[in-house]
């Protein structure tokens, strides 16, 4: 079974090898390496908001159905799809 966080763990994963890449790299300067690193920091950021959005998601899904408020859970879900 996949998990929503899937695509996230493999961005990350993206992330690491090119900031490993990067470091490797001779001759890359100081100026250059701060570019990748602020571009890494936007990177992770996103990826942050998303986790939160996921997370906000799945606080509004399990509370409708712990209560069995079947209306409140389609509403829930239709929003969610709505904002992707």
């Amino acid at each position: 079974m996949t998990s929503p966080l899937d695509p996230i763990r493999s961005r990350l994963a993206v992330g690491r090898d090119r900031a490993a890449r990067l470091r490797r790299r001779p001759g890359l300067g100081v100026f250059a390496r701060l570019a990748a690193l602020e571009a890494e920091v936007q990177e992770n950021r996103q990826l942050n908001r998303r986790i939160a959005e996921l997370t906000d998601v799945v606080g509004e899904l399990l509370l409708p159905v712990a209560d069995r408020d079947e209306e409140r859970v389609r509403q829930a879900l239709a929003d969610y799809r709505v904002r992707l």
